[in-house]
């Protein structure tokens, strides 16, 4: 996009040996997106050979390597240069950067560095006596033989759901430990036919169909979700759904939530409750409280013996770990300013970081669509953003203050009456503070119509040296 847009003077500096980002780095049994792959794919990139309704890891990861080298991006892409430090030059009006590959310098800097990157590791006592072998499932050990293995599950979140049923044929035993009920969805997923992939090669015209159809159809659930009132027609359908997978009242019981679907992220299973109902699986139904070296203690006070330990437990999603080592105008870093509760203006810049674009940050998440509907749009606007400086010599733009604050006032406003908020479940949406800084609480049609870069709502810095930002070659790229 951004060279389509004319911007050719950019580094990518990936910290890893390829792109993909989460679809590289989660490699568990099961791992699959549960955004249809229509939907989950770049407007200006269809895939007509996706082959599953809701496409798998290795399909995703392959379909990031391809647009990356079909779209000139991997020319671009410098690997193995984790960013060590970011800090702006305000009398220079660059972003001076420090890596594992180098320094750089640069008039603009667009953090993409993903809230499903960093993992999740449970503060339970005893932890590091484990005497076998523990791994998160964003970091599999492929290595590790589960055949016979006895297995405890810590979590029962969104990459639980997918690997625990591929696993439990495997193993001799299994224990789940699950601190909070989950709502799970039946997932209408299916084979994608040679004719239909014949029929998108030939036709594209009928697979961008589809895609507009799924997005409209996904921004109805999202207003079922801003309205808690309007879930209850999916809550009856995941009601059904246990009921029909799971016959013993107790485990149906121990499996029933307590909070309004939505309230968490919504999870979609056609084999997890039947994975539950194994001979060789026990649902625990209570938090650990320990780790001991032959097992898992839980909050019933039972030691439940194990040799393998998967951690199912997350991602840092509020706490970004990029925002340690990004500083602004005044020598603070991302990580002071929001100290726990992230903040932005409209979930791409940040006040008092000047040409800094966040890739879904603060307040910009839904429930409901594709990951890559908010990407494009929020590159979009810092295309926008970019060009319109360039056109109007600009060295810097900076959120004013009090747009950002007026903003994420509207949005904690909004956000009240909504499921999130409402629904009667404490989940990863809400920061350490308490604070709902991940969800944008109106459809994508209104994102799209709010990002627009409007020149009074920022300091503007004006400098005839600036330059171009397509200028070519040199080490001060965006």
């Amino acid at each position: 996009m951004l060279r389509r847009a004319g911007i050719g003077d950019v580094v990518v500096l990936e910290r890893a040996d390829d792109v993909g980002g989460t679809w590289r780095d989660n490699t568990y049994p099961g791992c699959a997106c549960d955004v249809p792959s229509a939907l989950y794919s770049f407007s200006f990139a269809p895939n007509p050979a996706w082959g599953r309704l809701y496409a798998t890891q290795p399909e995703i990861q392959a379909y990031a390597q391809r647009v990356a080298r079909e779209h000139g991006v991997t020319e671009h892409v410098v690997t193995g240069a984790d960013v060590l430090d970011a800090r702006w030059d305000d009398e220079a009006q660059r972003w001076r950067i420090a890596t594992t590959k180098g320094d750089w310098t640069a008039r603009a800097i667009i953090s993409a560095t993903g809230p499903w990157s960093e993992p999740v590791l449970p503060q339970v006592p005893g932890l590091d006596t484990f005497a076998g072998t523990v791994f998160h499932s964003s970091r599999w050990n492929h290595d590790h033989d589960l055949d016979g293995a006895r297995v405890a599950v810590i979590g029962t979140g969104a990459s639980a759901v997918q690997f625990v049923p591929k696993i439990q044929p495997r193993v001799e035993r299994m224990n789940v430990f699950q601190r909070t009920a989950q709502w799970v969805l039946p997932k209408l997923d299916r084979n994608v036919t040679a004719l239909e992939q014949a029929l998108y090669r030939r036709a594209p015209l009928t697979q961008r169909a589809l895609r507009e159809g799924m997005y409209y159809t996904f921004e109805l659930a999202g207003f079922a979700e801003r309205n808690p009132r309007a879930i209850g027609g999916f809550q009856r359908i995941a009601h059904r759904h246990l009921r029909r997978s799971v016959q013993d009242p107790a485990l149906r019981t121990a499996l029933t939530p307590d909070h309004t679907l939505g309230c968490k992220r919504i999870l979609f299973s056609n084999e997890w409750y039947r994975a539950l109902t194994r001979p060789n699986v026990e649902l625990v139904p209570h938090a650990v409280t320990e780790v001991r070296p032959g097992g898992v203690v839980s909050a019933d006070g039972v030691e439940r013996a194990a040799d393998t330990l998967i951690l199912g437990t997350g991602f840092t999603i509020t706490e970004l770990p990029i925002a340690a080592r990004v500083r602004g105008r005044e020598g603070h870093t991302l990580d002071d300013v929001w100290d726990g509760s992230p903040t932005g203006y409209l979930g791409t810049v940040v006040s008092g970081f000047p040409n800094l674009f966040m890739v879904l940050g603060p307040n910009v998440g839904n429930g409901h669509t594709s990951a890559t509907v908010l990407i494009e749009l929020q590159v979009q606007f810092a295309i926008d953003t970019l060009k319109r400086m360039e056109r109007d010599g600009l060295a810097s733009a900076d959120v004013r203050p009090a747009v950002q604050q007026a903003f994420n006032e509207e949005v904690q406003r909004r956000l009240r009456g909504t499921v999130w908020n409402a629904g009667g479940c404490r989940s990863y949406y809400l920061d350490r503070n308490g604070r709902n800084s991940t969800i944008f609480p109106g459809s994508t049609l209104e994102l799209r119509r709010r990002m627009r870069f409007e020149p009074r709502d920022y300091s503007l810095v004006t400098s005839p040296a600036a330059g171009s930002l397509a200028t070519a070659g040199g080490r001060d790229p965006l």
